[in-house]
């Protein structure tokens, strides 16, 4: 057998991000301010400086602050594993392999923006963050990256999750942050939803709404995302600049990149470092294909419009695919991948045609997210089952066309916290949804009206 695992040293690990958006060949759309509808900057008062200076930067590769690199280097380079055992299970002639971003400490690829979110926010001067959190991978991170830079940290678990997942909400606390239920009494938006519907199980929208709130509120606080805007996708670009080191050590270039998107970052992450190479004729058969689960599907059969980011109207106005900022996705074990938007960046890339995307329904993913464990050992998140699904489908139609393709999967955390949901798959509980169609119709009689017709 051939090699592995494909480990870079401390001293390969890369020491910049990669900005896609001087590489576009037509510009991305512009923010839109929430109230003008105007094309505008990120508000101020929400993010750190330096996270704002590189949304819109022109800067083909952003420098990592050394104190950044040196929290990452608790956990990176991570490596890239040959996933021969998968491939032996399906009898197939391609190569699979993982970039597995699962071995951070906070099991995912979170804490590549989170800490250096943290970083900026302390040289701001900031004490604190508010931020949402679906599954929670991303308010584990932050959570933790404030630990390291000594911020507090108020997270907003989408309800459905929060009470699937009582772990990460004790993750979270262990870290030193306050995270509750959203929709939760703790804001005005959230104290008027629970007054609409006391039952409502929540959505990143609404949780978003009530860390911006949350945010807006107090002086002393920034707001945090974690995907969906361009400088969360640019710090996640760690993992795919790694990744092509890694593969040009096996002396391979992939065939087709696979990987779950929800707000998009990880997957982005893994790819825009590739999609450069097709952008620029290097690779133009290179297939990128982006995977959402069939109950959530916004890029497959959302519109590409101009929406807001989250459910109260207050974060700016993004075009992109959507399933319309109000609507509420139902309570799918993939809590990441719940979000009625996408990143900006992705859906203009899927526009241009150098990307596409493909919906999965759940039962389907955790078939293989049990297959994968059972040949590979490890466990993943019900988020990068999604991609996995789709890498086991191309990989079986390679055994059946005899075609030897290498396929690349990105597989962003492990789903340790996430055996309720393999319980409820191994014991035939587990159960799909069909796409809400009507309740995407109504969502999307909301979207807002606007003129603006520029690039």
């Amino acid at each position: 057998m051939e090699q592995t695992k494909y480990i870079l040293t401390e001293k390969e690990m890369p020491t910049t991000w990669y900005n896609i958006l001087p590489d576009l060949p037509k510009p991305l759309p512009p923010l839109l301010h929430p109230g003008t509808k105007e094309p505008t900057i990120l508000p101020p008062p929400l993010f750190p400086a330096g996270m704002r200076d590189q949304e819109f930067s022109k800067e083909r590769y952003i420098e990592i602050p050394e104190e950044v690199q040196d929290i990452y280097k608790l956990w990176r380079p991570t490596p890239l594993i040959r996933a021969y055992r998968l491939e032996k299970a399906l009898d197939t002639p391609a190569k699979i392999f993982y970039k597995y971003e699962g071995v951070s400490p906070a099991g995912s690829h979170k804490l590549n923006t989170a800490v250096a979110q943290a970083y900026y926010a302390k040289k701001d001067g900031m004490k604190r963050f508010a931020t949402e959190t679906g599954a929670g991978q991303w308010g584990s991170a932050l959570s933790m990256g404030c630990a390291f830079f000594g911020l507090e940290c108020k997270v907003y678990m989408v309800k459905v999750s929060y009470n699937q997942k009582p772990y990460r909400r004790i993750l979270m606390e262990t870290w030193g942050a306050k995270c509750v239920a959203s929709p939760s009494q703790d804001t005005e938006i959230g104290r008027k939803i629970l007054a609409e519907d006391p039952n409502s199980p929540g959505s990143l929208g609404i949780a978003i709404s009530e860390a911006i709130e949350d945010a807006f509120g107090r002086e002393d606080t920034y707001y945090s995302i974690g995907s969906v805007i361009n400088s969360v996708l640019l710090h996640q670009t760690i993992i795919g600049q790694e990744a092509k080191m890694q593969m040009e050590k096996a002396g391979l270039y992939p065939d087709i990149i696979v990987g779950c998107i929800g707000g998009g970052s990880n997957f982005a992450g893994t790819y825009l470092p590739f999609v450069k190479d097709k952008i620029e004729g290097k690779q133009p058969k290179l297939r990128i294909i982006n995977v959402e689960p069939a109950a959530c599907p916004s890029v497959t059969k959302g519109p590409y419009a101009w929406d807001y980011g989250d459910v109260a109207g207050m974060a700016p106005i993004a075009k992109m695919y959507t399933l319309g900022h109000t609507f509420i996705p139902p309570g799918i074990h993939a809590g990441g991948l719940r979000y009625h938007g996408m990143a900006p960046i992705i859906c203009h890339l899927h526009q241009l045609g150098f990307v596409e995307a493909k919906a999965v329904p759940q039962v389907a993913t955790f078939e293989a997210g049990v297959q994968f464990a059972r040949t590979e050992g490890i466990i993943p998140a019900p988020e990068p089952n999604h991609g996995i699904r789709v890498a086991i489908d191309e990989a079986l139609a390679c055994k059946k066309s005899g075609e030897s393709k290498t396929i690349l999967i990105a597989l962003s955390g492990h789903g340790h916290f996430d055996l309720g949901a393999y319980d409820e798959y191994l014991s035939g509980r587990l159960q799909d949804y069909d796409y809400p169609e009507e309740k995407v119709k109504e969502a999307l009689t909301h979207l807002p009206e606007v003129k603006y017709v520029g690039a």
